[in-house]
């Protein structure tokens, strides 16, 4: 189907995703929906910018590493390791808006440990607000301390509120936010990174301050 002239942009149009800005100090988000697994390579693309590639050794559903797909990363950039990159969705309790919350890995574990006690955190009637501190404690991007209050966070169980559920329902599922892309795919992107080209790429995912696990 075509589109009015008028209503042409002439070019193609990138995605953005609203993002969940982590702060130093305090934090606090109600999580929702699939938690997406994900492994990803960061390949410099130009002015230096890291770019995020996700790694088709690994299957979402079973969290393996399977290796059924052909993942041309290991073609191009035979020494590259993939990087930790598990994602799901947020109500950021600051703003009220649904937000992609880029997990880390430390934090995730601790959010694990907790809902042994506390139960899902996702779940709309029964689940917590998740309280956390953020501490950049080295020179390195990586250097960063997660620490979740669980107290605070046990103290903040309960059903969504109205709002929330407005918003969550207003959402796009994660899986549709960030779709897995196709051997093909990968290997067109990573061929125009080899030959100078034009590295688009949705902004949303761009995190540079990835895990190192």
């Amino acid at each position: 189907m075509g589109i009015k002239f008028g209503d042409a942009t002439g070019s193609a149009q990138k995605t953005t995703l609203d993002q969940y800005t982590y702060k130093n100090g305090s934090n606090a988000v109600r999580l929702f929906g699939d938690l997406l697994p994900r492994y990803i390579y960061w390949i410099k693309g130009e002015n230096d910018k890291n770019l995020p590639v996700e790694c088709l050794a690994f299957d979402r559903q079973t969290e393996r590493f399977t290796n059924v797909e052909k993942d041309w990363v290991k073609t191009y950039y035979p020494d590259l390791k993939s990087n930790w990159a598990y994602s799901i969705q947020c109500i950021d309790l600051a703003d009220g808006k649904a937000k992609l919350f880029n997990l880390k890995k430390k934090l995730m574990d601790q959010i694990l440990m907790a809902s042994q006690e506390l139960g899902d955190p996702t779940d709309p009637e029964s689940g917590c607000e998740v309280h956390f501190d953020r501490k950049k404690n080295g020179p390195h991007v990586y250097n960063v301390e997660y620490t979740l209050n669980v107290l605070k966070c046990s103290k903040n169980v309960g059903p969504l509120t109205e709002a929330q559920v407005d918003a969550i329902a207003a959402s796009t599922p994660i899986d549709e936010l960030l779709p897995r892309p196709t051997p093909d795919a990968q290997r067109e992107f990573l061929e125009r990174l080899a030959t100078g080209g034009n590295d688009n790429v949705d902004e949303e995912v761009i995190d540079d301050e990835f895990d190192v696990a």
